[in-house]
């Protein structure tokens, strides 16, 4: 494992936001969804793919709050643009698990 600094951890903007709308993503290698996440008025909305369709259903998706990291470099993935980084764990099966709080917390709130 490497080691970072304080101030590397201090450069990656994790930030907590409610997911509005989940569509499948056919044209993803993996089985994946597109995610559109609300950041809050200061970040706003984001769009990611997330290869997390073996534990979440699309509408069991849509509301629920997620930990994305928001300050990486746009990406490309099939034909969208993913503008952010959701997180999870990935169990011994391959399934992602969400990294999500465990109570409601603000759009936009930063992981401290």
């Amino acid at each position: 494992m490497t080691e970072i600094t304080w101030s590397d951890f201090q450069k990656v903007e994790l930030r907590v936001g409610t997911i509005v709308e989940v569509h499948d993503f056919p044209e993803a290698r993996n089985p994946a969804y597109k995610v559109t996440v609300d950041f809050g008025s200061e970040i706003g909305v984001k769009k990611s793919s997330a290869q997390i369709t073996d534990l979440y259903s699309k509408e069991s998706l849509v509301g629920k709050q997620v930990l994305a990291v928001v300050n990486f470099p746009v990406k490309q993935i099939g034909p969208m643009m993913s503008e952010c980084l959701i997180t999870g764990f990935q169990r011994e099966d391959g399934a992602i698990v969400l990294a999500m709080p465990e109570g409601d917390v603000p759009n936009g709130a930063r992981l401290l």
